[in-house]
């Protein structure tokens, strides 16, 4: 499978591929043919050509920057976060986690809507959240930046409590104009915030009510590979 970085704009300081234009089809009918009788075909209109493109992820990280509010409650709580499998949690509270695969494309903010669509997959990482004797895991992390949400699988004293949860809303309004730095693409800025449906599984697993939906967890920094 192919990957492609499309056209970048001149701002950003890259060049890459031009994406081939498409051949239309001619349809025949029976009979013999009528002089001066076809109409021209009328074009589709045509979207916008995206800005970047990698059909097939395989490398990098998503990053987030835990925020204050979202440690300080953990901390008032008695509830230690820590890294699950391949992820990291750095002494800064940069809690980062590798990307296995999926898809992203970037169009020019504004040009369409959601600018940016895909699926970014991080298998066998996560978080966990531990008070006591009680651990809450949330693994193989997904981004899906077209409908702003960040699912996972949710696990709760070793037994999964739920598949493909949406956890994490994704504030896309926040993110800044897509980097390039040599082989890699950055999206940076998103800010990450906790779910309804995540908020009540953390407040009934530890039974308190200091998870609210809206909750800030931190802001998200996605790079990826290009090549």
């Amino acid at each position: 499978m192919s990957r492609r970085l499309l056209t970048i704009p001149a701002t950003l300081g890259a060049v890459a591929l031009v994406a081939a234009g498409c051949g239309g089809q001619e349809g025949g009918g029976g009979g013999a043919p009528q002089a001066q009788s076809q109409q021209p075909a009328q074009q589709a209109p045509q979207g916008p050509e995206p800005v970047a493109e990698v059909n097939n992820l395989s490398g990098k990280s998503t990053a987030v920057t835990l925020d204050s509010e979202f440690t300080d409650a953990l901390e008032k709580l008695e509830v230690t976060p820590g890294p699950v499998g391949d992820a990291k949690i750095s002494e800064k509270g940069v809690a980062s986690f590798p990307i296995t695969g999926g898809n992203v494309t970037y169009f020019e903010p504004g040009s369409t809507n959601p600018f940016v669509r895909g699926e970014i997959m991080h298998e066998g990482s996560g978080l966990s959240l531990t008070a006591g004797d009680t651990e809450v895991e949330l693994n193989d992390f997904v981004v899906n930046p077209g409908n702003s949400k960040l699912t996972t699988t949710v696990s709760a004293n070793g037994e999964v409590a739920a598949e493909d949860a949406e956890t994490f809303f994704l504030n896309g309004s926040t993110l800044e104009p897509l980097e390039t730095k040599g082989d890699k693409a950055i999206l940076e800025g998103t800010e990450v915030t906790l779910t309804e449906d995540a908020a009540k599984l953390l407040n009934k697993t530890f039974e308190v009510d200091a998870f609210e939906k809206g909750l800030p967890i931190g802001e998200a920094k996605i790079t990826i590979d290009t090549q």
